[in-house]
Formats: structure tokens, C-alpha cells, sequence
């Protein structure tokens, strides 16, 4: 119903200004296309004329993306409704409060970039802030209240799309999400879940009691109307100023005024400093396919290109099942045991990029592994002391052109902070947490740094998060999911099943298994090991450990070069959807 409707308003806008035509066969050119924040993909495409697709993780947002496409944007136009929509109906897991990496490519003349929308640290954060007088770690201070919120990044990540990218104007791509916070959606199951779970901190906060939890501060039923008017109006205040619209004025200080009163650090300079960033994705080659994946201040992409220049060198197909992930899990721990060395913000520290994602260090790498025994991770060099999200979101758009976009987008853990600031609408980060507060000392998702990813004023937290392209001369993936320290991993493991002819729907249910240095154990979801492949691991020496949930909610589009077929998918371990148009 509320589909039908969304659909229906968007169709009465007015038509689009002479300057914004929406039959026009290119795309407005972007004034930093030779910039050094992206590169040129090598010319690829289909035989034959194709689709478009979008997969998200819920259909209200899948549709505001499809439905800013039927009014004549582009798959950049659409990533921001999608986003924008997300910010409303999944608000677990991403909105105006947070951050996140958008994966670009443009089909017209092959330019890829990587927009790094990612929080950044407030301008008065110290690297000791969350540790006591004795040097330890305040037990949940970079988690809990304002004090834990980087300054967000996804606002100005849509007036950049819209921008530099898009066709529509940004007034145009938001409209969808703008009337949903307005007129309300319905309380599904996964958000009713994560209510009941955060009930008790979203009742610290009285304007997220107000929108999430019924008069009497209970978890509302399925189908009841969730309501966001200072949300709508936020969002109308940048449909109107475009990123001065939540980074100056009436916002702005409203957001301030509300973080400071809760014991935050944020100015209205940090917020009027903030800028989206390009950077150059990072690419790489396995037997043949095009691996295109974020690069820092996001680890996602070096890890995964670490871990597949490892697996290059043995013949996953020739060996038995236990053994092949045996393999895998041995290339996830020394690319896990590498993002917590090297990896950091590229503005601040500098990090061995080529020799991590190069050959020959995968051949040293590879040296290492023995085909019948695990390597305990206390045996690789461990992470130095100076002198590591379920709760993310993903979504996967192409066009009907070939435009593509992978955006990974968070607030971190379930709700962030838990706190709406008064009179936004927005609900904090905890991003601070993906600071290595203290080196060694794991984060919520278990993961542990060093100096590189020390906290410093206006430095971005290192990241997980995985969004890539997957090429081949037969065909293309777009791929990402949340899942925090698990990101890594579950890219990994689509990719080896898109190369090994699984189809989209078959890669977002495959069952799946982690490493990730430490703690080390193997996790895995129900069905991924077979009991004679537990058998044969534990034999080599692998803990292993069945997970007590799912993880994950990967969305995928995969595209046949020849046939022009597209697919879309979403996880069905959540509640998206996959719509090809």
C-alpha cells in the first residue's frame, strides 16, 4: 500500500527543468573526473541491451530507488534515495547520524571512484579520551552517549552524489524519504526485533522513546505506523541548502546544542569542516576477474585482495571440501592479522598498500600455510604496542546505462548511541569504537589495532566495510553487506561463489564461515560445515564454534555481459529486496 503510494506521489512532480532533462543519453560530467580520486576502468560491456537493478535491505527503500529511476536519474541519483529511504526504514543500521563508502563507477567513460563519507573524530578528541586515569579502557565510554559519536558523513555523501554524479537535483532524489519519515511506514519484524533487543536505551533517550517505543515505552506491534516529523524536516532543510542544509543553520546548531548537553565534544566548526573525500579504489586480479573494492580509511578492500592473492596460488578446485576451507580460513587470518598492523586513515598514516595487496607478499603469506594443519594465530608476528557490524547496512544499484554504485553505510551498533538529538531526528554513532582506543584492546566486533588507528582530532576510524565490483569477461557482481568484523569474510566468500557459478540468490543464502586473527576460532552459521568437514578441521587443528545467530544481510546484482541478464538479490536472513526493471 505504502509502495502504491510513493509511487503514485513521484509520478506528480513537476517536470524537470530544461538543464536536468531526464531523456538526456549522458551524464552530467563531473568537474574532478581526472582528479586522483579515481581511475579508469578498461572498456567492458554486454552484447546485448540489459536492465537495471536495485537490492536493498528493505523494499521501501529498493522502491524510492526505483522510483527516482523511472523519473529519469541515474543509478548515482538513486543511490541517494536508496540511502535517504534506508536512513527511515532501517534506522538500526544507518542514517543522517553516520557514515559509510560509495563505490562508483561511470559507464559512459569507465571513471571509478570510492566516496569516503566515513565519520571522522570530533576536533577537540584526544587519543586517550576513553581510558581512565590508570590507562585502561572505560568499560563502554566510546559506546554509550554523544561522547561516542563522530562527526557524520552521509549528508554531505548525498548533496556530493547529487552533484557531482547525478542528473536529478538533490530536492528530487529525496523526496521518497522525506514522505516516509513523514507520513510513516510500518513496524516489520527484524526493526521490531531490534527495539525489543534496545529497548532500555532507547528509553534513555525521550525523542527516540517518542518515535520507537509505544506511549507507555513498550515495543509497538507489527504494522504500526512509525512516525519521524523532525526527521522530515531535517531532510527538508537539505532537500532545500543541500549539505549546508544538516552542516550549517537551524540543524547544526540544534545538533550541537543536543550533543553538548549530553557530555559531546562537537562544534559547529567540525561540522562545517566536514568534506566527503575520493579515493582511488583499490583494484586486483584473481585468475582473471577484476577485483574493484574500497581502500582506507575502509580495510575492507586491502584484506580482501590480501586474502584472494593467497588463495591464487592453490587450486581450491582440486582439493576436497574441508581441505578448500581450510585454505580460506587460513587467508582470512593473515589478512585479519594484517588489518590490525597497517591499517589506518590515509590522511594521517602511511601504510604499505602495494606491498599488502601485491603477489609476492601473498607467495611469503602462502609459504606459511600448511594444507593440513592450522597456523594458531599466536604463532604470526602480533599486533605492537605504540611507544576491530551486524548493525550496517549494504545496497547494490546499476542502471540501465551500466552506471553502478556498492554503498556500504552504518551508525555502527544497533541504533548507535541509542540517542536522537532533540528537534533532528537523527539518531548518533558510536563510530569512536572503531578507534583503537588502546592497542590490543578488542572493539565491540572483537577486533584489535595499534597506532595507526589511534583516536586523533579529525581523523577517520578504520573500517570494514566492503563494497566491490567483481568482473569477469563473462560478466559483472555487485556485492557488500553490514556485519562489522564478519564484512570481510562474507565478501570473500560471495566472490569465490560468484567465480565458481553460484547465481545471486545462491550467494546472499549460502551459509557462511569467519576468521578473523582473534579470537581464534572459527565461527560458522548453521549448514556451512558439513559434520565430516568439522571432523576433518578440528583434526588440522581449527577451534571451531557454531554461531548462535545469523550474521550478515548481503545484497547482490550480477550482470551476464552477453545475454544482457540482470539479477538482483537480497539476503534472506533479512527482510530487502531485489528488484530488476
Amino acid at each position: 500500500m505504502l509502495a502504491a503510494v510513493l509511487m503514485a506521489a513521484m509520478a506528480a512532480w513537476p517536470p524537470l527543468s530544461q538543464g536536468d532533462d531526464a531523456a538526456a543519453p549522458t551524464v552530467r560530467p563531473p568537474s574532478r573526473a581526472t582528479t586522483p580520486g579515481g581511475i579508469r576502468a578498461p572498456a567492458v560491456g554486454p552484447a546485448a541491451a540489459h536492465p537495471g537493478a536495485i537490492a536493498s535491505a528493505y523494499p521501501l527503500a529498493s522502491q524510492a530507488g526505483q522510483a527516482v529511476l523511472a523519473k529519469g536519474g541515474n543509478a548515482f541519483d538513486a543511490a541517494v534515495a536508496v540511502s535517504a529511504a534506508l536512513a527511515v526504514v532501517e534506522p538500526t543500521s544507518s542514517g543522517l547520524g553516520g557514515g559509510g563508502f560509495y563505490l562508483l563507477h561511470r559507464q559512459a567513460d569507465g571513471y571509478e571512484t570510492m566516496l569516503d563519507a566515513r565519520e571522522k573524530a570530533p576536533g577537540a578528541s584526544s587519543r586517550d579520551m576513553y581510558l581512565d586515569k590508570a590507562g585502561n579502557p572505560i568499560a563502554r565510554a566510546s559506546i554509550d552517549g554523544p561522547l561516542a559519536a563522530g562527526i557524520p558523513g552521509e549528508p554531505a555523501a548525498f548533496d556530493y552524489l547529487a552533484r557531482r554524479f547525478g542528473k536529478l537535483p538533490l530536492k528530487d532524489s529525496l523526496q521518497p524519504a522525506i514522505r516516509l519519515a513523514r507520513e510513516g511506514f510500518p513496524v516489520y519484524a527484524r526493526l521490531q526485533a531490534a527495539i525489543r533487543y534496545k529497548r532500555e536505551l532507547l528509553l534513555r533517550s525521550p525523542d527516540a522513546a517518542k518515535v520507537f517505543l509505544t506511549a507507555e515505552g513498550g515495543v509497538p506491534e507489527l504494522g504500526a505506523l512509525i512516525k519521524q516529523p523532525d526527521l522530515a524536516a531535517t531532510l527538508e532543510a537539505m532537500a532545500a541548502a543541500g549539505a549546508k542544509g544538516f552542516y550549517g543553520g537551524r540543524v547544526a546548531q540544534d545538533l550541537v546544542n543536543g550533543v553538548r548537553a549530553g557530555g559531546g565534544i562537537w562544534t559547529l566548526a567540525d561540522l562545517a569542516a566536514y568534506q566527503v573525500v575520493e579515493r582511488k579504489p583499490l583494484i586486483g586480479d584473481y585468475h582473471g576477474a577484476r577485483i574493484v573494492s574500497a581502500s582506507p580509511p575502509s580495510s575492507g578492500g586491502v584484506a580482501l585482495l590480501d586474502a584472494l592473492n593467497i588463495l591464487a596460488g592453490f587450486d581450491l578446485q582440486r582439493v576436497d571440501s574441508a581441505t578448500r576451507k581450510h585454505l580460506v580460513i587460513e587467508a582470512m587470518r593473515r589478512a585479519y592479522r594484517d588489518r590490525a598492523v597497517y591499517l589506518g586513515d590515509p590522511d594521517f598514516v602511511t601504510m604499505p598498500l602495494a606491498q599488502l595487496t601485491s603477489q609476492d607478499y601473498a607467495a611469503g603469506q602462502r609459504s606459511s600455510i600448511r594444507p593440513d594443519k592450522a597456523m594458531p594465530s599466536d604463532l604470526l608476528p602480533g599486533v605492537e604496542s605504540a611507544p576491530v557490524g551486524l548493525q550496517t547496512t549494504h545496497f547494490s544499484v546499476m542502471d540501465a546505462n551500466g552506471n553502478r554504485v556498492a554503498g556500504t553505510i552504518s551508525i555502527n551498533l544497533f541504533f548507535g548511541t541509542g540517542g536522537m538529538v532533540p528537534k533532528t531526528g537523527v539518531l548518533l554513532n558510536n563510530t569512536m569504537d572503531d578507534f583503537s582506543i588502546k592497542p590490543g584492546t578488542p572493539n565491540a566486533f572483537g577486533l584489535v589495532g595499534n597506532a595507526q588507528n589511534d583516536i586523533a582530532p579529525n581523523k577517520r576510524p578504520l573500517s570494514s566495510m566492503a563494497p566491490t565490483f567483481v568482473e569477469t569477461p563473462k560478466g559483472l557482481m555487485i556485492i557488500g553487506t553490514p556485519g562489522g568484523s564478519y564484512i570481510i569474510s562474507m565478501v570473500l566468500l560471495g566472490t569465490l561463489d560468484y567465480l565458481n557459478g553460484m547465481s545471486a540468490a545462491e550467494i546472499v543464502k549460502d551459509p557462511r564461515y569467519h576468521h578473523q586473527y582473534l579470537p581464534d576460532t572459527v565461527e560458522y552459521e548453521k549448514g556451512a560445515l558439513a559434520e565430516n568437514e568439522i571432523t576433518q578441521l578440528e583434526a588440522m587443528g581449527h577451534t571451531l564454534e557454531q554461531g548462535s545467530r545469523l550474521w550478515g544481510n548481503m545484497q547482490v546484482i550480477t550482470w551476464d555481459f552477453a545475454s544482457g541478464k540482470v539479477a538482483a538479490a537480497a539476503d534472506p536472513r533479512g527482510e530487502g529486496e531485489g528488484l530488476v526493471y
